[in-house]
Protein backbone atom coordinates (compact mmCIF):
# COMPACT_ATOMS: atom_id res chain seq x y z
CA UNK A 1 0.00 0.00 0.00
CA UNK A 2 1.50 3.47 -1.38
CA UNK A 3 2.08 5.91 1.67
CA UNK A 4 -1.28 8.37 0.79
CA UNK A 5 -2.86 5.23 0.59
CA UNK A 6 -2.00 4.35 4.13
CA UNK A 7 -2.51 7.74 5.33
CA UNK A 8 -6.15 7.49 4.53
CA UNK A 9 -6.76 4.28 6.01
CA UNK A 10 -5.13 5.65 9.39
CA UNK A 11 -7.50 8.86 9.32
CA UNK A 12 -10.56 6.90 8.46
CA UNK A 13 -9.49 4.21 11.11
CA UNK A 14 -9.38 7.11 13.80
CA UNK A 15 -12.31 8.73 13.09
CA UNK A 16 -14.53 5.81 12.74
CA UNK A 17 -12.56 4.58 16.07
CA UNK A 18 -13.57 7.58 17.81
CA UNK A 19 -16.73 7.69 16.28
CA UNK A 20 -17.64 4.54 18.34
CA UNK A 21 -16.41 5.59 21.83
CA UNK A 22 -13.00 3.23 21.75
CA UNK A 23 -9.90 3.82 23.04
CA UNK A 24 -6.82 2.89 21.04
CA UNK A 25 -5.99 0.48 23.78
CA UNK A 26 -9.62 -1.18 23.41
CA UNK A 27 -9.95 -1.64 19.42
CA UNK A 28 -6.47 -2.98 19.76
CA UNK A 29 -7.04 -5.19 22.37
CA UNK A 30 -10.42 -6.61 21.02
CA UNK A 31 -8.48 -7.07 17.10
CA UNK A 32 -5.74 -8.85 18.84
CA UNK A 33 -2.56 -6.39 17.70
CA UNK A 34 -0.45 -4.34 20.07
CA UNK A 35 -1.94 -1.15 21.09
CA UNK A 36 1.76 0.64 19.28
CA UNK A 37 0.92 -1.24 16.01
CA UNK A 38 -2.47 0.20 15.78
CA UNK A 39 -1.21 3.65 16.87
CA UNK A 40 1.40 3.72 14.16
CA UNK A 41 -1.40 2.62 11.51
CA UNK A 42 -3.67 6.12 12.15
CA UNK A 43 -0.80 7.81 12.13
CA UNK A 44 -0.33 6.42 8.84
CA UNK A 45 2.64 4.18 9.31
CA UNK A 46 3.12 0.78 9.21
CA UNK A 47 1.98 -2.43 7.14
CA UNK A 48 -0.95 -3.75 7.47
CA UNK A 49 -1.85 -7.42 6.30
CA UNK A 50 -5.55 -8.05 5.25
CA UNK A 51 -6.04 -10.06 8.11
CA UNK A 52 -5.25 -7.07 10.31
CA UNK A 53 -7.87 -4.67 8.43
CA UNK A 54 -11.03 -7.56 8.74
CA UNK A 55 -10.45 -7.90 12.23
CA UNK A 56 -10.50 -4.32 13.42
CA UNK A 57 -13.82 -3.63 10.65
CA UNK A 58 -15.15 -6.64 12.94
CA UNK A 59 -14.01 -5.08 15.84
CA UNK A 60 -15.33 -1.71 14.97
CA UNK A 61 -18.67 -3.63 13.88
CA UNK A 62 -18.59 -2.34 9.97
CA UNK A 63 -18.17 -4.23 6.79
CA UNK A 64 -14.68 -4.58 5.49
CA UNK A 65 -15.74 -2.21 2.82
CA UNK A 66 -16.53 0.54 5.10
CA UNK A 67 -12.76 0.50 5.94
CA UNK A 68 -11.32 0.65 3.41
CA UNK A 69 -13.97 2.61 0.92
CA UNK A 70 -11.88 5.49 0.81
CA UNK A 71 -8.50 3.42 -0.71
CA UNK A 72 -8.36 3.77 -4.06
CA UNK A 73 -5.91 1.05 -4.59
CA UNK A 74 -5.58 -2.60 -4.15
CA UNK A 75 -4.82 -3.74 -0.63
CA UNK A 76 -3.00 -7.28 0.27
CA UNK A 77 0.07 -8.88 0.29
CA UNK A 78 2.25 -11.29 -2.45
CA UNK A 79 -0.02 -13.61 -2.22
CA UNK A 80 -3.83 -12.09 -2.35
CA UNK A 81 -5.22 -8.44 -3.18
CA UNK A 82 -8.35 -6.85 -3.06
CA UNK A 83 -10.05 -3.71 -4.33
CA UNK A 84 -13.22 -1.98 -3.04
CA UNK A 85 -15.60 -2.08 -6.64
CA UNK A 86 -18.59 -0.53 -5.02
CA UNK A 87 -21.06 -0.91 -1.78
CA UNK A 88 -24.88 -1.20 -1.23
CA UNK A 89 -26.44 1.86 -0.01
CA UNK A 90 -29.22 -0.52 1.64
CA UNK A 91 -29.96 -3.15 3.80
CA UNK A 92 -28.60 -5.50 4.09
CA UNK A 93 -25.17 -3.93 3.69
CA UNK A 94 -23.90 -5.48 0.20
CA UNK A 95 -19.93 -4.91 -0.61
CA UNK A 96 -18.13 -5.97 -3.94
CA UNK A 97 -14.36 -6.85 -4.75
CA UNK A 98 -11.86 -7.16 -7.21
CA UNK A 99 -9.94 -9.78 -6.06
CA UNK A 100 -6.46 -11.40 -7.44
CA UNK A 101 -4.86 -14.43 -5.74
CA UNK A 102 -1.23 -15.15 -6.73
CA UNK A 103 -0.31 -18.94 -7.91
CA UNK A 104 0.16 -21.26 -5.20
CA UNK A 105 -2.15 -19.63 -2.42
CA UNK A 106 -3.76 -20.68 0.28
CA UNK A 107 -5.69 -18.59 2.38
CA UNK A 108 -7.49 -19.02 5.14
CA UNK A 109 -10.77 -16.68 6.43
CA UNK A 110 -12.14 -15.75 9.64
CA UNK A 111 -15.70 -16.43 9.80
CA UNK A 112 -17.70 -12.78 9.31
CA UNK A 113 -20.85 -11.86 11.09
CA UNK A 114 -23.72 -14.11 11.10
CA UNK A 115 -25.94 -14.49 7.75
CA UNK A 116 -22.95 -13.47 6.08
CA UNK A 117 -22.83 -14.90 2.64
CA UNK A 118 -20.22 -14.76 -0.51
CA UNK A 119 -20.14 -15.19 -3.98
CA UNK A 120 -17.57 -16.00 -6.53
CA UNK A 121 -17.42 -15.27 -10.19
CA UNK A 122 -14.24 -17.47 -11.34
CA UNK A 123 -12.91 -14.17 -14.35
CA UNK A 124 -9.47 -16.33 -14.81
CA UNK A 125 -7.40 -19.17 -13.62
CA UNK A 126 -8.64 -21.89 -11.25
CA UNK A 127 -9.65 -21.59 -7.62
CA UNK A 128 -10.85 -23.99 -4.93
CA UNK A 129 -13.16 -22.23 -2.68
CA UNK A 130 -15.85 -22.40 0.36
CA UNK A 131 -16.05 -22.99 3.86
CA UNK A 132 -12.92 -25.37 4.84
CA UNK A 133 -15.22 -28.69 4.62
CA UNK A 134 -16.90 -27.59 1.40
CA UNK A 135 -14.72 -26.18 -1.07
CA UNK A 136 -15.45 -26.05 -4.82
CA UNK A 137 -13.59 -25.61 -7.37
CA UNK A 138 -14.00 -23.13 -10.28
CA UNK A 139 -13.00 -22.84 -13.86
CA UNK A 140 -13.17 -19.46 -15.59
CA UNK A 141 -17.38 -18.28 -15.94
CA UNK A 142 -18.60 -20.30 -12.72
CA UNK A 143 -19.98 -18.75 -9.84
CA UNK A 144 -20.33 -20.32 -6.27
CA UNK A 145 -22.30 -19.02 -3.26
CA UNK A 146 -21.41 -19.57 0.16
CA UNK A 147 -21.81 -19.03 3.74
CA UNK A 148 -19.20 -17.10 4.98
CA UNK A 149 -20.23 -16.98 8.54
CA UNK A 150 -17.67 -19.90 8.93
CA UNK A 151 -13.91 -20.08 8.31
CA UNK A 152 -13.12 -20.58 4.84
CA UNK A 153 -10.27 -20.60 2.46
CA UNK A 154 -9.34 -20.04 -1.21
CA UNK A 155 -6.96 -21.39 -3.17
CA UNK A 156 -4.97 -21.62 -6.51
CA UNK A 157 -3.08 -23.98 -8.15
CA UNK A 158 0.50 -23.47 -10.21
CA UNK A 159 -1.48 -20.16 -12.21
CA UNK A 160 -3.17 -16.87 -10.28
CA UNK A 161 -6.86 -16.55 -10.23
CA UNK A 162 -8.66 -13.55 -10.85
CA UNK A 163 -12.09 -13.07 -9.17
CA UNK A 164 -15.16 -10.80 -8.56
CA UNK A 165 -16.62 -11.45 -4.95
CA UNK A 166 -19.95 -10.03 -3.44
CA UNK A 167 -20.12 -10.20 0.34
CA UNK A 168 -23.28 -9.94 1.61
CA UNK A 169 -23.59 -8.77 5.24
CA UNK A 170 -25.83 -10.17 7.43
CA UNK A 171 -28.86 -11.99 5.71
CA UNK A 172 -29.51 -14.29 7.77
CA UNK A 173 -32.85 -15.26 6.34
CA UNK A 174 -31.22 -16.01 3.07
CA UNK A 175 -30.68 -19.49 1.77
CA UNK A 176 -28.49 -20.92 -0.52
Amino acid sequence: MNQDALHTLGKHLQTLRQARGLSLSQLASAAGIAKSNLCRLEQGNGNPTLDTIWRLAAQLEVPFGTLVAPIQVPLGDNDVQVQLIDQGQSSPPVDVYWMHCAPHTHRHSEAHPPGTRETLTLISGHLEAGPESDTTALSPGETVTFPADRPHLYRTRAESATLLVTIIYGHEDATL
